[in-house]
């Protein structure tokens, strides 16, 4: 047990006996959650937690093999479910971590209570009859600019990742997070996320889940926030007026009240 919370930097609090785990996403840590953690302090027990390779997370611990797919991080999070005994969670996963979320309630629905879902995608892939945003060319040429200049890729990416430019301090509070993680690990992390197809996974969610889509987010557009809506059983969209792909960092008030509606 102890060396999964290690492993995890798993951090608890929280004046409630409910467990609400937050998972961040790709190229962030949990300090990405500090803008929205306090409101559910009194009502909830906060699990927080790094993924292996970022934050203070046990970078010894890494195994290519084990997280070339996501459902080795969805490994980790059913790993930090039984270390801490919980039941009932409700999962806020932001981003990849939607997906890990998803693949982790359907091995085992029984820890979950309910999912909350920011900013997910299925499939990050064009397909036929499917838009996902990104063509494979797309793709290759960003890791080609990610494998041959980390620093440089981060702070070109992280504020379109963010949007909001007229807020440039959000971009740069994306890109200090983008460059403290592990540069190799974040490129594996990178390739395992934008080529994973987890549109089958869908349909399996046995519990109730809320899906938070903002407005203008070039990572999960529009149309993929209705898609999950569409093919998730007891699934919620709601239409945020955030704008990019961090309404929790972005917009926090909004996000904040979104979920508690939710959680009613």
């Amino acid at each position: 047990m102890k060396s999964i919370l290690k492993r995890n930097n798993v951090k608890i609090s929280g004046k409630g006996t409910q467990p609400m785990m937050f998972a961040h996403g790709f190229g962030c840590d949990q300090h990405s959650w500090q803008f929205i953690t306090d409101a559910f302090q009194d009502d909830y027990k906060i699990i927080l937690f790094d993924y292996v390779g970022a934050g203070k997370s046990d970078l010894s611990a890494f195994d290519p093999q084990k997280y070339s797919e996501l459902e080795g991080y969805a490994e980790d999070v059913l790993d930090i479910c039984e270390a801490l005994n919980l039941r009932n969670v409700i999962f806020v996963g932001h981003s990849v971590s939607s997906m890990i979320g998803i693949l982790a309630a359907n091995k085992n629905p029984e820890y979950f209570e309910k999912l909350i879902l920011i900013g997910p995608s299925p499939r990050y892939l064009n397909d036929e009859g499917y838009t996902g945003g990104f063509e494979r060319s797309d793709l290759e040429n960003l890791f080609e600019f990610m494998d041959s200049n980390y620093l440089g890729w981060s702070s070109a990416m992280a504020p379109a990742i963010m949007g909001n430019a007229s807020r440039p301090e959000l971009g740069e509070f994306l890109t200090t997070s983008f460059c403290t993680t592990d540069p190799e690990i974040a490129r594996s992390f990178a390739r395992t996320t934008f080529f994973s197809d987890n549109r089958s996974d869908l349909k399996h969610v046995k519990v109730p889940s809320l899906t938070l889509q903002c407005r203008e987010d070039i990572i999960a557009p529009e149309q993929i926030g209705k898609f999950v809506e569409e093919n998730t059983p007891q699934n919620t969209l709601y239409l945020m007026r955030a704008t990019g792909h961090c309404p929790h960092i972005s917009e926090p008030q909004e996000t904040i009240s979104a979920i508690k509606n939710f959680l009613k």
